[in-house]
């Protein structure tokens, strides 16, 4: 049973006339979406696209994903998964990079896909929602036919998302059969009593993401639940669909819980339904939990892990206990080690999570790696990275994961701070060298860094210090709107401040941490 799809063909067999996926007040059943990913894999095969071909899909969390997501895996094909909010600049290179021969988008997307077509091996372009030039309407894309489930190897690759390095350069992350089956599994399992026929999840977080891809869409089709897809965030609607279908799971970034108990008439929600939160992306404030928990009578379970990782390594479980502030243990099957340079393991401390504003971090913390079934196979096309993001030891494959933190005797793990320059805005990761080249690409702009600077609602934004060219008739809105025009919106500098110089070391380095310590000094 290798291909990850089987298992949903599983589900089909035990429950086909439970609702499978529910969306703005409608739902298909597992047969029906069983018979549309087979109209979907019919229609690839027509032409001939197969194993190991690269399908895009750059839709939002909608139905047709689900179904294609699902249907380019039964024809043994490769999902390449593209968040929505990227603009053609940023689809360009994923495009090119995997060869992705086709692309399944939102009608409105379609001119960004045109825009760079020549330069990809792109040959169909699939619109949802709409009729629009280059692109073939979804409906009349489908072929009829009940095609067999392609069989690939565990190793076989599956999925292929992308995430962006500390040079900015998106690398594609090959995810296997396995990789992906063992984490769903594990999703599921950490559950109490598993995720069941009767359970009805949130399905919020974007599908082109791991976390949403994996713990809520596949989880749940995996235990025969209904996955509801919910395009975009909004904490009111959310609640009312929790209210209305009397949903039982929800999955979230921190800022998601922080939206929700900021509402004006939060006290006045009925999430009783629920009977279990996870929250990952990054560090929830633990008064923002404690609040959520106050006021809805939930648990709020936090967890931790990496696109590379498919993502989760650790997990306050429901079964284990948790630890408030801890990622927690590792999952059945992952191991997980804190390292310093020389990849000694570093000794757990008595008990966490500590002060630090007391404790002298540096000595008990060290580089987060991890190992296990659900570990990328690597990074697509390379091998360089590779080498820098494994190390072999005692006989297994270790991945960095460029978290520092530490560990105490109970097993439970603690992140203190991110190796790499990444900032964490609303569980979204942005490297600085991405939108620090943007910034060099404006004709008023001399000179420029980012950083990220903490956000009550989304735990950091982007800010960016720019050093505008003598003369240059341009102000910070217009950088604003200059790089919002060609960036996903959350990775867009919501402050930008001009500045005579920017801090240098000797060797002309950037010197950042001055930077945040001017924003601290100017908060207070």
């Amino acid at each position: 049973m290798a291909n990850l799809v089987n298992h949903v063909a599983k589900t089909v067999r035990q429950h086909g006339e439970n609702a499978a996926i529910g969306f703005r007040g409608s739902e298909t059943s597992y047969e029906e979406f069983w018979g549309q990913t087979g109209a979907f894999a019919a229609a690839l095969e027509e032409r001939e696209i197969g194993e190991d071909d690269r399908v895009a899909i750059y839709l939002p969390n909608v139905p047709p994903f689900v179904v294609a997501f699902h249907g380019t895996l039964r024809a043994g094909g490769v999902v390449v998964p593209m968040n929505p909010q990227y603009k053609a600049r940023e689809i360009g290179h994923l495009l090119a990079d995997s060869e992705a021969t086709v692309v399944v988008t939102l009608a409105d997307l379609v001119p960004f896909v045109e825009e760079v077509r020549d330069e990809t091996e792109v040959e169909h372009v699939v619109a949802v929602g709409g009729e629009t030039d280059g692109a073939t309407p979804f409906e009349e894309f489908l072929e009829p036919g009940t095609p067999d489930v392609v069989e690939r190897g565990d190793d076989d690759v599956a999925v292929q998302p992308y995430t962006s390095g500390t040079t900015g350069r998106p690398k594609g992350v090959q995810l296997t059969h396995r990789n992906l089956e063992s984490n769903a599994r594990m999703a599921n399992e950490l559950i109490p009593e598993g995720i069941r026929p009767d359970d009805k999840q949130l399905g919020v977080l974007p599908l082109f993401h791991i976390y949403g891809m994996t713990v809520v869409m596949n989880a749940t089709l995996f235990g025969g639940g209904t996955y509801y897809a919910v395009p975009e965030w909004d904490a009111q609607e959310a609640v009312s669909i929790v209210e209305d279908q009397e949903l039982t799971l929800m999955h979230g970034v921190p800022a998601m819980y922080n939206d929700v108990i900021n509402q004006p008439d939060a006290e006045s929600f009925d999430l009783s339904s629920l009977r279990l939160c996870g929250v990952g992306g990054s560090g929830i404030p633990v008064e923002v939990l404690r609040r959520f928990e106050e006021l809805y009578d939930v648990r709020l379970y936090e967890g931790y892990g990496l696109t590379e990782t498919s993502p989760i390594t650790h997990f306050n479980s429901p079964v284990d206990g948790r630890r408030v502030g801890s990622i927690g243990r590792t999952v059945p099957g992952v191991e997980a080690r804190v390292v310093d340079e020389n990849f000694e393991e570093l000794a757990p401390i008595a008990e966490g999570p500590v002060d630090e504003a007391d404790t002298d971090v540096d000595e008990i913390a060290g580089e987060i790696v991890v190992s296990g079934p659900n570990v990328m196979k690597g990074y697509y096309g390379l091998p360089e990275a590779d080498e820098k993001a494994f190390t072999e030891s005692d006989g297994k494959r270790w991945f960095h994961t460029g978290d520092l933190g530490y560990r105490d005797e109970d097993g439970f793990f603690y992140v203190v701070d991110r190796e790499k320059h990444m900032i964490v805005t609303g569980g979204y990761n942005v490297y600085p060298r991405e939108v620090e080249e943007l910034l060099f690409e404006h004709g008023a702009v001399a000179d420029a860094a980012v950083v990220g600077i903490p956000d009550e609602r989304r735990g950091e934004t982007v800010k960016a210090y720019v050093v505008p060219v003598p003369d240059a008739d341009v102000e910070p809105d217009g950088i604003r709107e200059y790089c919002l025009t060609n960036l996903a919106e959350y990775k867009h500098p919501r402050e930008v401040e001009f500045v005579e110089e920017l801090p240098r070391t000797t060797t002309g380095k950037v010197q950042k941490f001055k930077l945040r310590e001017r924003e601290a000094d100017t908060a207070e």
